[in-house]
């Protein structure tokens, strides 16, 4: 009977040890998200995005965008504006890290100058959208520390609840709070809160398609924000994979070069 109850308590002791805790889930479900979405190389999109005020007046950009994927690192992205008339031509460069600070570049074509982003102002708004700056980064597993919550469901569709933290202390946000698809492992819906842990924003996702048979994007995204009752919408015309960018693609002259 001893060695029953020997044998028991081993048992329940391994469970125990062997049990996630939500942190270790939440981490677990991160890096299976990310493992499915590497091995793309690089991409190039045409967007739109359309910004409207808290009384519902619009105005529309046209954009390009190309990306690069950094093995061992963030990726680096290029953004060109074509349209309106006013900003076109208009350049944005960043190169996403891990575990130190981005450095993102905006070219102004008016000025005929690159301007460096500080790294403590990250949290401000991209091109007067309700897209931040470090909202638009490359989403780096380790920048955050991870708990996952609950089960849930968005539309329909099963999901992971998972809360974010950023590791970055000029980050504008103290949590996200994340709904995961189960089957894409890809965001449908993430809210923000502010420094002062208040509701910010909220971004959904929809329309999602998968490219090369793995990976799957959106074909809009809708960026509300609670406080001020400004949002943005992000409409993807096309994406386009494997187009042999190269490093040299994403330096600092090429914000200068980009058309």
């Amino acid at each position: 009977m001893k060695g029953i109850a020997l044998l028991f308590s081993l048992v329940a002791f391994t469970g125990a040890v062997l049990a996630e805790t939500p942190e270790e889930k939440g981490l677990a479900i991160a890096v299976e998200a990310d493992k499915r979405d590497q091995g793309w190389s690089d991409q190039a999109t045409v967007m739109k995005m359309i910004l409207r005020n808290s009384q519902g007046a619009e105005s529309m950009r046209e954009i390009r965008g190309k990306t690069l994927e950094v093995k061992g690192d963030g990726d680096k992205s290029l953004t060109i504006f074509d349209t309106p008339r006013d900003i076109k031509g208009t350049a944005f460069l960043s190169f996403t890290h891990a575990l130190k600070a981005d450095e993102q570049w905006l070219y102004l074509p008016a000025l005929k100058r690159v301007k460096r982003i500080s790294s403590s102002n990250k949290s401000g708004p991209f091109m007067g959208s309700e897209f931040a700056y470090e909202d638009i980064s490359s989403q780096e597993v380790e920048k955050y520390k991870y708990k996952f919550i609950k089960d849930g469901e968005v539309n329909g569709l099963a999901a992971f609840i998972i809360e974010r933290y950023p590791q970055y202390k000029k980050s504008g946000y103290t949590k996200m709070v994340t709904w995961l698809d189960k089957k894409m492992y890809q965001p449908l819906k993430i809210e923000f809160y502010d420094r002062k842990k208040s509701l910010l924003k909220t971004l959904t996702q929809h329309g999602y398609k998968q490219y090369l048979n793995k990976y799957w994007r959106p074909a809009r995204m809708e960026m509300v924000n609670h406080q001020t009752g400004k949002s943005t919408t992000l409409l993807w015309v096309s994406y386009k994979f494997k187009n042999g960018f190269k490093s040299r693609d994403f330096d600092r002259n090429s914000l200068k070069r980009a058309r």
